[in-house]
């Protein structure tokens, strides 16, 4: 893969991963480590340093709070949840996502007609 294919690969998962990150959390309240285990369940592989700032523009945006959960293994978790302004956000995002994708799907389909 060239460099330039990779850092345009890493541009779409940094789009698409607040509208994931709000939808996984809205499924149900997760913590940072959690989330990452399932966005790689959804065959993406983020890092811990892409993931941690997004939560934290969404806690700050008031997008999601936050709550320390005991952890049967060392120190609290920091759970996050959905806030109504999240999925408000959530939502258009979503919406905006499926305009976009519906246009590079026809782009893709339509790959080599002409176009108007």
């Amino acid at each position: 893969m060239s460099r330039i294919q990779a850092q345009q690969d890493a541009q779409i998962v940094r789009a698409a991963l607040p509208l994931l990150t709000l939808t996984l959390i809205g499924e149900r309240d997760s913590y940072g480590y959690e989330i990452l285990e399932r966005l790689a369940g959804l065959g993406l592989d983020v890092s811990t340093g892409l993931i941690y700032p997004v939560l934290a523009r969404l806690e700050r945006d008031g997008l999601v709070t936050t709550r320390p959960v005991a952890s049967p293994a060392g120190p609290p978790r920091k759970y996050f949840a959905i806030t109504e302004a999240g999925q408000n956000a959530r939502n258009a995002a979503q919406d905006q996502w499926h305009l976009v994708s519906s246009a590079v799907d026809n782009a893709f389909t339509n790959e080599g007609h002409d176009h108007d």
